[in-house]
């Protein structure tokens, strides 16, 4: 009975720390716990963005500037700086490219490259490199390596409202590259953004094939809304614009996170189809729960954590 008692007290003492450690970031500052009824007070920083059962993502920082993004299948984003404005980002892992909400198999690694015109974001070019893993050859049954299965490259032109500052819209424009040949852009998306005071109200984005530089009729449209916005701070406010419009652009459908351009964080949101004859949007909705000094701590089953600045 007294090993059984001891071994009792060593698990809870184990599971002691482990609990203290969550609460720690990796320079061991305290996070702002999950009871809402603690919060930090003054400065802090976006830290990480779980579910519960996975951390969707972990951001790192170099003083004030958020210099390393962890996330899914340990995938990592290097986020690099001239001055204080993000000039290079680098993405090594894996995305959910079709949109089905898993993360594919295929690794991908692209970098990013941003130009400003007078202090605005103007364009990112981006190299993209995916790459997929062999099926084994038999008799062998361990996968072989991962292999390069195309190249591609992208031009995105960033365009913000003269008067509001506000994103307006990012027109795209990209195409594989192929050994032996003169690269080309093949395909090209216009996404536009509405608003609701300071808000993303809607995103619309088509998409469609172009050659020789024009643009030709779009193929694909599709619409995403934002509904009951609070009055409470969205986390994503502690993040670069920059970055933000990075992570956008990460995958050619991801334009449902369009929500953490806003301030404020919106209670409903749904995602239509506008090539059918009758479009039938998917909507989604939650309630938020919230910090005492009002940032946004856990919606659409994803809970924010924070450290101090």
């Amino acid at each position: 009975m007294k090993q059984l008692f001891y071994f009792i007290l060593l698990i809870a003492g184990l599971s002691s720390v482990h609990s203290c450690k969550s609460l720690l970031d990796e320079d061991g500052d305290p996070l702002l716990d999950l009871n809402n009824n603690t919060g930090l007070t003054g400065p802090r920083a976006l830290y990480r963005e779980i579910t519960d059962k996975d951390t969707l993502a972990e951001y790192h920082y170099s003083g004030l500037l958020v210099t390393k993004v962890l996330t899914d299948s340990a995938s990592v984003t290097d986020i690099m700086y001239s001055g204080d404005k993000i000039s290079q980002v680098t993405f090594n892992g894996f995305l959910d490219l079709d949109g089905n909400g898993k993360l594919d198999k295929d690794s991908v690694s692209y970098t990013q490259l941003f130009t400003y015109v007078n202090n605005k974001l103007d364009v990112i070019s981006e190299t993209r490199f995916i790459f997929r893993r062999t099926p084994p050859v038999p008799p062998a049954t361990t996968p072989g390596p991962q292999t390069l299965l195309r190249k591609e490259k992208s031009h995105y032109k960033i365009e913000f409202n003269a008067t509001t500052g506000k994103l307006e819209s990012i027109v795209m424009e990209n195409g594989p590259e192929i050994t032996g040949q003169q690269f080309a852009f093949t395909d090209y998306s216009n996404t536009t953004y509405t608003y609701s005071g300071d808000n993303v109200s809607k995103v619309v984005r088509h998409y469609g094939p172009m050659a020789g530089g024009i643009h030709g009729a779009a193929n694909r449209k599709y619409s995403y809304e934002y509904f009951a916005y609070d009055n409470e701070i969205s986390p994503f406010t502690l993040l670069p614009q920059a970055y933000k419009i990075s992570r956008l652009l990460s995958t050619i459908i991801n334009d449902k996170e369009s929500l953490i351009l806003s301030p404020n964080n919106p209670k409903r949101w749904s995602a239509t189809d506008l090539m059918p004859p009758v479009p039938t949007p998917v909507v989604k909705s939650t309630n938020y729960v919230y910090d005492p000094q009002t940032y946004m701590t856990k919606g659409y089953g994803v809970n924010y954590i924070y450290k101090p600045q």
